[in-house]
């Protein structure tokens, strides 16, 4: 996994992907106590980053495989950029999703034409079910973040961050990445290692949900006690992947861990300041920023609003509970 593959994955997106924005708010500046910048990765195409994996990862393939079909198995965000891209490439898609799974991303990966297979996140492995079904039906299996050319495409991000940064004076900022599995986390990491080694990433996490914090501190991947439960469902992974844990060791700083509340006045805040809608895996970045302040350094800050797939009763909570005003 390297720069070059970044590099490669950024022209095989050109002209398929969003550059999303690099915005920035008088009055959320004011909340962080520094310049805060959000990576409004939220309008990409499918709501969230994950479109680039996607579209790195299918696009990569030959046209044999293509015509054979893809297998992944996500949450809902990289299922959705999974099934978009393969729709875009004329090919099927196969998903596997857990069935307390957001309704929104079921019933939207479903609508992009991929079929879905549910399985008990608490009972059942993801894992062991794609392989399977992968063997079975001969589809190429997509994993959503120890896979390098969806690690290569999340990547992409990192190199339009180093950009858009240069070009408003930014050459020092912390880089606050929502984490589960690391792909984002790390393909960012190896973009501004290359472009703006000045900027440090910082996986951010929710409480109970925080194995590559504790993997980091300790040295040696740690694993969570549950699998399940959070409203960050997007980011939710049982350890730091093995090719993104050795990745995110060179390159990454300390982890941020940040309770669901927070989470929730984040959404608020990114709604009542940036018109961007977020859900709470999402703004988990904004979030570190806002009222993490402590555990940042420097006059920047650099959040990725990574996803913004959230059902609307959740969102109708965080601005019930938490309105910004």
């Amino acid at each position: 996994m390297n720069i070059a593959m970044i590099r490669a994955a950024a022209l095989r997106l050109e002209g398929h992907v969003r550059r999303t924005p690099l915005l920035n708010s008088s009055f959320v500046d004011e909340i962080s106590g520094r310049r805060l910048w959000m990576k409004a990765e939220a309008l990409q195409h499918t709501g969230s980053f994950k479109f680039r994996g996607g579209w790195s990862a299918v696009s990569a393939l030959s046209s044999q495989a293509q015509k054979a079909g893809v297998i992944a198995f996500s949450s809902g965000n990289h299922a959705q950029g999974v099934a978009l891209a393969a729709r875009m490439h004329g090919a099927s898609a196969v998903i596997i999703m857990p069935s307390n799974a957001p309704k929104s991303k079921v019933e939207n990966t479903r609508a992009l034409g991929a079929e879905v297979i549910l399985y008990d996140r608490d009972t059942e492995d993801r894992q062991e079910i794609g392989r399977s079904l992968s063997q079975a039906r001969g589809l190429t299996l997509i994993q959503p973040y120890d896979e390098p050319e969806v690690i290569a495409g999340q990547g992409t991000c990192g190199l339009e961050i180093a950009a858009q940064a240069a070009a408003v004076g930014i050459t020092e900022a912390d880089v606050l990445v929502c984490c589960g599995g690391g792909g984002l986390t790390s393909g960012v990491a190896l973009a501004l290692e290359a472009e703006a080694p000045n900027m440090w990433v910082r996986p951010v996490e929710p409480v109970d949900f925080d194995d590559v914090t504790r993997s980091l501190a300790t040295g040696m991947a740690q694993t969570n006690a549950r699998l399940g439960g959070s409203i960050c469902d997007a980011i939710v992974t049982p350890t730091p992947g093995a090719l993104t844990f050795p990745i995110m060791q060179r390159l990454c700083g300390a982890g941020i861990v940040v309770p669901e509340e927070d989470c929730l006045r984040a959404m608020s805040v990114a709604f009542a300041r940036f018109k961007i809608v977020l859900e709470p895996g999402g703004a988990i970045g904004l979030a570190a920023a806002l009222y993490h302040g402590d555990q940042v350094s420097g006059k920047d800050v650099i959040c990725i609003a990574s996803g913004g797939n959230v059902d609307a009763e959740m969102f109708a909570r965080a601005l019930a509970e938490y309105p910004c005003t």
